[in-house]
């Protein structure tokens, strides 16, 4: 659906002289396209502020995956911004719902990911002639059914944690592309929690920020803490469930 200007601003989670870190909502693409109707790109101008140019991506988030979306107030920054990113030097966390329970409480998939073209999308699959890709997980709660983790990519490939999870045997929740049911029947469960990098010196403070997860994965991530206890680290009297 169609944002306001006032919806749109009140998603900023940190604002400075070089840097918006935008809360992007679940389902909103954030680049023009084809069958898009709707983007993020046309209501950047509602957010420029004080500028006269709207800020300009730094990176990109899936039309699906909601959460923290950093943006840049001028071309320089971009360009700072997108070495910082290249190399590797942007913390990242994500929440996940994923379906069943993996083993142990945290590990590390290392598994090489292609892109192929398949009919109307593209996607990524497991292949030694792939691009080296890793991701960290963490398991925050779980009923046994529905798990809740807490997922840091290491790389950035494209639909990385989606396609690990999936070839790990634990799939997130309402994916459409790499979920068990097709079409899934609820939406899909993954949400940017953090990002945090130093664009000044490194002995300085970070630029950070922490976005709540969407209302669909929020009820979600209530009913798993709510039916087992959370395990250490679980996110309780944060804004996760408001």
């Amino acid at each position: 659906m169609p944002y306001t200007a006032g919806e749109i601003r009140a998603r900023v989670l940190h604002r400075d002289a070089d840097v918006l870190i935008l809360d992007k909502p679940h389902g909103l693409p954030v680049h023009y396209g084809t069958k898009t109707v709707e983007h993020l790109e046309q209501y950047l101008p509602w957010i420029a502020f004080e500028r006269e140019e709207p800020p300009r991506l730094a990176h990109r988030l899936d039309k699906d995956t909601s959460g923290c979306l950093v943006l840049a107030r001028d071309a320089e920054v971009a360009a700072r911004l997108g070495r910082l990113f290249l190399h590797g030097h942007v913390g990242k966390t994500y929440w996940a719902v994923v379906l069943g329970r993996p083993r142990g409480d945290a590990g590390r998939i290392d598994l090489p990911l292609l892109k192929v073209h398949i009919p109307g999308c593209s996607k990524v699959v497991v292949d030694p002639d792939g691009k080296p890709a890793l991701t960290d997980w963490r398991l925050l709660a779980t009923d046994g059914r529905l798990s809740w983790l807490e997922l840091t990519p290491r790389t950035g490939r494209m639909h990385q944690l989606r396609a690990h999870c999936a070839c790990s045997g634990f799939p997130i929740l309402g994916d459409p592309i790499y979920g068990a049911e097709q079409p899934p029947p609820v939406p899909l469960h993954l949400h940017a929690r953090t990002v945090s990098f130093h664009l000044g010196p490194a002995d300085g403070p970070p630029v950070a920020a922490t976005a709540p997860p969407p209302r669909h994965m929020a009820a979600t991530l209530a009913r798993i803490a709510g039916e087992a206890a959370p395990l250490a680290g679980c996110y309780e009297g944060e804004r996760a469930f408001s």
